[in-house]
């Protein structure tokens, strides 16, 4: 299936899945044991997700790993800090770690180490490896995808105490919610940004009971540092497909899931109406059409901002995005709302993206573009076509890519749909070989992952170099990339407003890609066996089964009519 990645094109599977069916044999059956209708308390959560047959491996680093996969390892590794994916602007809740201070340039971290935990091996926790967890990462490259530049690492007590070669206000969230491992397993594993690990040690209330290539069932450990959850066994099960996946939860085999439904009213909610939920806010992170601006007459930002004026979000978010998987982004500077509502500058508070063709002819006709019939011509007479490309397999992108298809015409653009071969469009995009694709951006605490991703150039690469981490439009602004650096090293928020504010004026002059809608962390859950789910009125955290808050959920949930 498709995965919401920090954008690397290996499939790190670290944020949201989205719109596609996975891989092959085996439908998978997670059963409902302990969770019929005999009358007793639910003590069996069962979890699904569209990913096809796994390969047991728990090994939290690795995004490829069945742990990442089906999101169990947020029940088995915990973070330092739990920070509401939602809400990310909101102080973190003390996890592992009860306190922590940032020194005033953000180069320095101070954190305060919970006492009394344990490992699942009856092993406590300390300092130690609380530092070791920060080390294993600033020692292995594979480990340290944010590419935090550590400094020094120490411990002392129930203190740790880091030092950044330079400000980390951007990563903050990042660093806080780093997972802690045990020492004494880590240290003797010889890959660990590789090796398999079929035995894991960490400190959540979970540890695992069973493993086939269908479920992974956890069990519920005897103590653990907070109250117990109630649920008593979790059980993850991949299915085949999203229509597999999708069936388990009409029918009740399956409780909770991240999965594309189309028609997701009729073929969930209505099967039944009272117990069948789903909830899927928006997080800072955007999808959008990726343009390759160094493709002629791509690279003028005129024609742009014209394709811009007649792609029509509503339609997308309705008919693409099934109205609730990718919520449309409004705003003219790709930044989504509400969650990022209080980073837009001044200038462009009321400014929302609106269809005007009119407004999109008068660009291209300044620009010495002509509109002769139906055919929109360069400068040099040259009819502008475009090809849209996305992998076959992604239904939403390629309703979405049909819909711009269809809206490019009205400004004499003629579009032609590639469903590609998955493999060779990850290579194209990476290679920057391509004219058009939806795609994602990274997401973090504030805009500027967002922009960051889309406008650095210091990820830009030569069109043909691959092994790209963003900038796959390879937009080449020296004011952007200036601007970047002066938000992430900034001193205070004064400074950091006026960078984020010449990215916003970058991104509404020269479109660089054209969002769309944004990112969700959402999730598809019943309420017929458990309550205690975040939704609209009670977002305490993303609703995810795969993100770390999903262990937070757990914690709150309780066997329905026991309240």
């Amino acid at each position: 299936m498709r995965a919401r990645r920090t954008v690397a094109l290996a499939l790190t599977g670290l944020l949201a899945a989205a719109a596609l069916a996975a891989c092959s044999s085996g439908d998978g059956n997670s059963g409902s044991s302990g969770n019929n209708g005999s009358g007793t308390a639910a003590t069996v959560l069962n979890i699904g997700m569209p990913n096809g047959p796994q390969t047991e491996n728990h090994n939290p680093f690795l995004g490829s790993s069945s742990g990442a996969s089906l999101g169990y390892r947020w029940m088995i590794f915990e973070p330092l800090v739990m920070i509401n994916g939602i809400k990310p602007t909101e102080p973190g809740k003390p996890w592992l770690a009860t306190e922590w201070k940032w020194d005033a340039n953000y180069t320095k971290l101070s954190l305060t180490v919970r006492e009394g935990v344990k490992f699942s091996d009856g092993k406590p926790m300390t300092a130690e490896d609380v530092a070791y967890s920060f080390q294993i990462r600033k020692d292995n490259e594979g480990l340290n995808q944010d590419a935090i530049p550590y400094g020094t690492i120490t411990a002392s007590g129930n203190k740790v105490d880091l030092t950044f070669t330079r400000s980390q206000f951007t990563n903050q969230n990042k660093i806080l919610t780093v997972f802690v491992i045990p020492k004494h397993q880590w240290s003797t594993i010889k890959d660990p940004s590789q090796d398999t690990l079929k035995s894991p040690i960490g400190t959540g209330p979970y540890t695992v009971k069973s493993f086939t290539p269908q479920t992974t069932t956890l069990t519920l450990r005897d103590s653990y540092w907070q109250d117990l959850p109630k649920v008593k066994e979790l059980r993850y099960t991949s299915y085949n497909d999203n229509n597999a996946q999708t069936t388990a939860l009409a029918n009740g085999a399956s409780e909770w899931s991240f999965v594309f439904v189309p028609n997701v009213k009729a073929v969930y909610q209505d099967k039944d109406p009272k117990n069948h939920k789903l909830w899927f806010p928006a997080n800072l992170g955007i999808h959008g059409l990726w343009i390759n601006t160094t493709r002629k007459p791509f690279d003028n930002p005129a024609v742009r901002r014209a394709m811009n004026l007649v792609i029509n979000r509503d339609d997308i978010f309705m008919q693409g995005e099934a109205g609730y998987f990718y919520p449309k982004v409004e705003s003219m500077t790709g930044i989504p709302t509400p969650a990022g509502e209080s980073f837009i500058a001044p200038e462009y508070k009321d400014l929302k993206h609106k269809v005007d063709v009119d407004a999109a002819k008068k660009e291209l006709t300044d620009a010495g573009f002509k509109l002769e019939g139906d055919v929109l011509k360069d400068p040099a007479g040259k009819p502008v076509t475009i090809t849209l490309t996305d992998p076959a397999g992604w239904s939403d992108y390629i309703t979405d890519l049909e819909i711009i298809k269809d809206n490019l015409s009205t400004i004499g653009i003629k579009a032609t749909v590639d469903k590609a071969n998955q493999d060779a469009w990850f290579k194209n995009i990476d290679e920057g070989n391509f004219d058009a694709a939806m795609h994602w951006t990274n997401g973090g605490a504030t805009p500027y992952d967002i922009y960051q991703n889309i406008m650095d150039g210091k990820i830009l690469k030569p069109v043909g170099k691959g092994g790209v981490s963003g900038n796959y439009g390879r937009f080449n602004s020296p004011e952007a990339t200036k601007a970047l650096d002066q938000y992430a090293n900034a001193a205070d928020d004064a400074a950091r407003s006026t960078a984020l504010n010449t990215l916003q004026k970058i991104m509404v002059e020269q479109m660089p890609i054209i969002p769309t809608s944004a990112s969700n962390v959402g999730g598809l859950y019943s309420t017929k066996n458990w309550v205690g789910w975040p939704d609209e009125q009670n977002q305490y955290g993303p609703a995810q089964p795969t993100q770390q808050n999903a262990l937070q959920i757990v914690l709150n949930l309780k066997p329905a009519g026991s309240q």
